[in-house]
């Protein structure tokens, strides 16, 4: 039996951060995970660090696209109908939280820590010698249709000054100058200049793993399900059929957090949206990563070619992959770009772990000492991991976190 202050359970790029910034707080941590750092969500998204993410993202509120998602025939979501009756109660929960005034409160709570995630990330990209892999010039949200621009424009307008954003609206003109390589004219684009973006992902996550490691942090593999209640602590069960024990359990598992937690008797309104990418060789490589607004994909330029990332796939976590969005997203950015060959087959299943408010579940347990959430991070766990991870290790730590923690606590759900 090892002992040790903190065990936490995921290797992702919340799991990671959080032990990184308990190392620095003196705890004595270990990292547990069934496989390699930034191996799973953390690996798979369109690697945007994006500060200009400062409204959660809402379960639509308009007709025609309920109807379209309903009708399963666009590009940014898909589900699988037996998969509705589970996810139901918690989307019928996500749905009711959109309305515009409650969306407007969650908004507040939510853009208090995406305006960390910059400064949050850059002391651990120094630390870590990863500026390489960093590009600091923002993304494109590119619309095909003057109405669609129009109204983004005037949005990105009201962000620019709600939240002092660096925003640039393109005409099409001034889009086609700044991406030459575009097939086709399109109505503009707005330019989100605060956002970073990131030539591998699961490359960053684990430089911040090696800077965790080199600190003084130990990284073991095993089962993070097998966690339970030992005396005052907690242990979990390692893939050589050792017990580590502590006295406090971090529960960073992203998307399976959920069976965890349901484990120890928590009904948390948790639910995953799966995506998908897959890279291709591109005859011309974009100038900066792109989103394809009125489709719902993502391109961006990787290390390993081309990048395409989809929507929201609806299904139950662990059933078998249904790449469809891969080839509808495929079809509408061919439109737009030369993308060849695939260069990975299959396409690659990853899973974000949502909540029905829209805000993480950050905090102490509230029924088992020594137990604490750091999960939901939704669509910006990415960008969200060194902030989640500075402000529960601040928690308990017994220090200040430097921002009202009330919303994001998991007794809200109790």
């Amino acid at each position: 039996m090892s002992r040790g202050d903190v065990l936490v359970l995921g290797a992702g790029m919340v799991g990671v951060c959080t032990a990184w910034h308990l190392r620095q707080q003196g705890f004595d941590v270990v990292l547990i995970d069934r496989g390699p750092p930034g191996a799973e969500t953390s690996f798979g998204n369109a690697g945007l660090i994006q500060r200009e993410a400062v409204e959660p993202y809402a379960f639509p509120r308009q007709w025609r696209k309920i109807l379209a998602a309903a009708l399963d025939q666009g590009v940014d979501i898909h589900y699988h109908l037996s998969a509705l009756p589970a996810l139901a109660p918690a989307l019928w929960r996500y749905f009711r939280l959109s309305r515009p005034d409650r969306h407007a409160l969650q908004s507040q709570a939510y853009s208090r820590l995406i305006a960390c995630a910059l400064d949050d990330h850059q002391p651990l990209i120094a630390q870590a010698g990863a500026e390489p892999l960093i590009t600091r010039s923002g993304y494109r949200r590119v619309y095909r249709s003057q109405a669609a621009f129009d109204t983004a424009a005037r949005d990105a307008q009201r962000l620019q000054h709600q939240y002092g954003l660096q925003v640039t609206v393109q005409d099409g003109a001034a889009l086609a100058l700044a991406e030459p390589t575009l097939r086709q004219p399109l109505a503009g684009a707005v330019l989100w200049s605060d956002a970073w973006s990131v030539q591998d992902p699961g490359d960053l996550v684990q430089a911040y793993a090696r800077l965790y490691t080199h600190s003084g942090g130990a990284l073991r593999l095993g089962d993070a399900c097998s966690l339970q209640a030992q005396g005052t602590g907690w242990r979990v069960r390692t893939d050589d059929g050792a017990w580590l024990q502590a006295q406090h359990a971090v529960v960073a598992l992203g998307p399976w957090s959920h069976a965890l937690t349901s484990r120890l008797g928590y009904r948390l309104p948790l639910f995953a949206k799966r995506g998908y990418h897959q890279h291709y060789a591109a005859g011309d490589r974009l100038q900066l990563p792109l989103l394809d607004a009125e489709r719902g994909y993502v391109l961006a330029p990787m290390r390993r070619g081309m990048r395409l990332t989809t929507g929201a796939e609806f299904a139950q976590l662990h059933a078998p992959a249904t790449p469809v969005q891969i080839g509808r997203a495929l079809a509408a950015a061919r439109e737009l770009v030369d993308l060849r060959e695939p260069l990975d087959d299959p396409p690659w299943l990853g899973a974000r772990p949502c909540t029905a408010d829209m805000l993480p579940v950050m905090g102490p347990a509230p029924r088992h000492a020594g137990l604490w959430f750091n999960f939901g991070h939704a669509h910006q766990g990415f960008t969200l991991g060194p902030t989640a991870g500075r402000l529960l290790a601040a928690m308990m730590g017994g220090e200040s976190a430097g921002i009202d923690m009330t919303p994001y606590l998991p007794a809200r759900f109790v």
